[in-house]
């Protein structure tokens, strides 16, 4: 998806979260339990932008029918080189409302859970104050 890509490698975090649809499921490559809503999933997203470093996408591909489509990336993360795919399904709208994150190996996923782990508490309460 064009417009997800540009605008996350443009760091541009206020397109990201308009491409998001209200009921947005986020699931988490660290967390089994996946989180519903746009203000969780955007906080998330910010959060992350915290916590990688040299985030760059290498390609793009997308499913016929044009609603799915999957971003491969890589970063660093603690020190650790990761390698991840985001998998993107847009709603009739074209709003994206299911987003699923893969990371590996298993160390950059630990690395990116503990990074996470500790600003979630940051993550929620920003994504209480949105959603209020």
């Amino acid at each position: 998806m064009r417009a997800f890509r540009e605008a996350v490698e443009a760091n541009d975090l206020e397109a990201v979260e308009a491409l998001l649809a209200e009921d947005v499921v986020f699931t988490s490559p660290v967390v089994f339990k996946p989180y519903a809503g746009k203000a969780i999933t955007a906080a998330i997203l910010r959060g992350v932008t915290q916590v990688f470093e040299d985030f760059r996408y290498l390609r793009e591909m997308s499913g016929a029918g044009g609603c799915d489509h999957a971003l491969v990336f890589t970063a660093r993360v603690g020190g650790r080189e990761i390698t991840g795919c985001d998998f993107i399904h847009l709603d009739d709208e074209g709003l994206i409302d299911d987003l699923m994150v893969m990371i590996r190996p298993l160390s950059g996923a630990q690395a990116l859970a503990a990074a996470m782990g500790a600003r979630f508490e940051e993550i929620e309460k920003e994504a209480a104050a949105r959603s209020a």
